[in-house]
């Protein structure tokens, strides 16, 4: 995938980490008023059955009559993925791809999901594949009218599990140290927070899965909201460069990354210092 060179304005791609059901309820009657505001059609997908989500969604102005004009849609988790089986990274894609392109032929502003996919994501390799999911559709995300919010119900996944997709996102409330997501401009992935010795190989492993491609023969990475970044995730980004006979390039604000590069003689990695 290429970044494309125009960010959507309403681009949001949150995750939500719960423990209390409530707190799910309010965030579906957020996303639904604000959606329908917009204009957007808004899908709530969620193992709840249809009555009970209805219920939550009853003090939202207008409801009954956005779901008759379809331009509010309650699905069991089942319909919107392949429940309880490892998802097609691609596949589920092309499906969200299909259903934005039918909002807006529809006449809707665009697509906003709130999906709580805890369901999905129970075994390794449920969440590996929903991981490098959830990355492909950031990507496509930040450059068309579709915006997301994955929630996961701490009462069935741990800390770690958790922190393995909330990481993949530009916003969450989740206790992750660092987070990777699609870029702007010519920026592949940007980059926030910290990358230090606790978390090198969880960022060696959402590496992985996002699995940046290059553009003539570089990767780029906006690292402008990354705050640090030790020589064990230098490594990793030199893996990556090695991996696709690519450069990586750093953007960031800081010259302590270059001093590490040349420290250690990383010559397929390069730091370029931007303010």
């Amino acid at each position: 995938m290429t970044s494309g060179s125009v960010t959507y304005p309403g681009y949001t791609h949150g995750c939500l980490a719960y423990d209390d059901p409530a707190v799910l309820r309010t965030l579906a009657v957020e996303q639904v008023t604000a959606g329908l505001a917009a204009g957007e059609q808004v899908w709530v997908i969620c193992p709840e059955d249809r009555a009970t989500v209805t219920g939550w969604l009853a003090s939202v102005p207008g409801v009954d009559a956005a779901r008759r004009r379809d331009a509010l849609r309650l699905v069991p988790v089942g319909e919107a993925y392949r429940h309880d089986e490892i998802v097609d990274p691609d596949r589920q894609v092309r499906a969200y791809v299909r259903a934005t392109t039918e909002a807006l032929t529809a006449g809707h502003t665009g697509l906003r999901v709130l999906a709580e996919a805890t369901s999905l994501v129970r075994s390794p390799a449920q969440r590996d594949a929903f991981a490098r999911y959830e990355h492909r559709i950031d990507h496509w995300m930040r450059h068309r009218p579709m915006s997301a919010v994955c929630a996961y119900d701490r009462r069935q996944l741990d800390d770690a599990a958790i922190a393995e997709l909330a990481c993949l996102h530009s916003v969450t409330n989740a206790d992750v140290l660092f987070r990777l997501h699609a870029g702007d401009g010519d920026s592949m992935v940007a980059l926030a927070g910290e990358l230090d010795p606790s978390n090198h190989r969880d960022f060696a492993a959402a590496l992985e899965r996002a699995d940046p491609w290059p553009v003539a023969g570089r990767v780029v990475f906006d690292a402008a909201e990354l705050r640090f970044v030790d020589h064990r995730s230098l490594l990793h980004l030199r893996d990556h460069a090695r991996r696709h006979d690519a450069v990586a390039v750093l953007r960031t604000p800081s010259r302590a990354p270059a001093r590490l590069v040349d420290l250690l003689g990383l010559s397929e990695v390069r730091v370029e210092v931007v303010r």
